[in-house]
């Protein structure tokens, strides 16, 4: 009896580092192991809807991130030297972002956040791109005036990466909008451990545990594409004990 209860213990601690070891290996920022009831050990990632994403090799989806990458990064340069130097800057386009930036950063924290949020879903003009689905950089967006979801999320990003918000605080998450049964984009921003979903599709921010309505399917985090799995990773230490 009690061989057999140690060998229940030694399957348990076995599987449990096992847990432990799968999540680390996915490139994932870093977790935490929540108790959310007798005996269950839940691994929250902490990514934005606290579900684990694992990084991408190939897709059409990696393939457009990828080439708006390289225009982004051109595109935060210009934003720098023309908020640098406003008077030589050339771009009409980069001078109403920085309009945009000038306002948040007189505010701090959510109100940075919620002030970016407003100013840039009154900015731009939502258009479909039809079936191209062209994504934009920031300055071809605000060229243009107009844009769909993505242009909206991609603008909010180098908006708020010029108002000082560390890149490690930013992504874009592609969602399943239950509601209207389509794919949506937005950008987030992690505030004080919570992540706030900017949305053109509402000016007030909300959490992502509150937009019930989205299912996240990927999250754009500078130079990686990582896909959702559809549940946090389980570890029931009763069950193990059970048989």
């Amino acid at each position: 009896m009690e061989t057999a209860a140690r060998s229940r213990a030694w399957r348990a601690i076995i599987v449990l580092c096992g847990l432990i070891l799968l999540g680390s290996a996915a490139e994932l920022r870093a977790g935490t192991l929540l108790s959310p009831g007798a005996g269950v050990l839940v691994r929250k990632s902490a990514e934005p809807f606290g579900v684990f994403a694992f990084a991408t090799s190939a897709g059409g989806l990696q393939q457009k991130w990828f080439a708006l990458k390289s225009r982004l990064d051109d595109d935060m340069v210009q934003l720098a030297l023309c908020d640098g130097d406003r008077d030589n800057c050339a771009s009409p386009a980069a001078l109403k972002l920085i309009a945009i930036v000038d306002q948040a950063r007189s505010r701090d924290g959510r109100a940075l956040l919620g002030e970016t949020n407003r100013a840039i879903n009154l900015a731009i003009r939502a258009a479909n791109d039809g079936s191209e689905d062209v994504w934009s950089s920031p300055l071809a967006t605000f060229a243009r005036g107009a844009g769909d979801c993505e242009d909206y999320a991609i603008a909010k990003l180098a908006a708020l990466r010029l108002a000082g918000v560390a890149a490690e605080d930013l992504r874009i998450v592609v969602v399943r909008d239950v509601r209207a049964s389509e794919e949506h984009a937005v950008a987030a921003a992690r505030l004080d451990g919570h992540w706030l979903m900017l949305d053109n599709r509402r000016m007030a921010m909300v959490e992502d545990d509150a937009a019930r309505s989205y299912q996240p399917l990927f999250v754009l985090y500078q130079s990686a594409v990582m896909k959702y799995v559809d549940e946090p990773v389980r570890f029931s230490m009763i069950a193990a004990e059970a048989h």
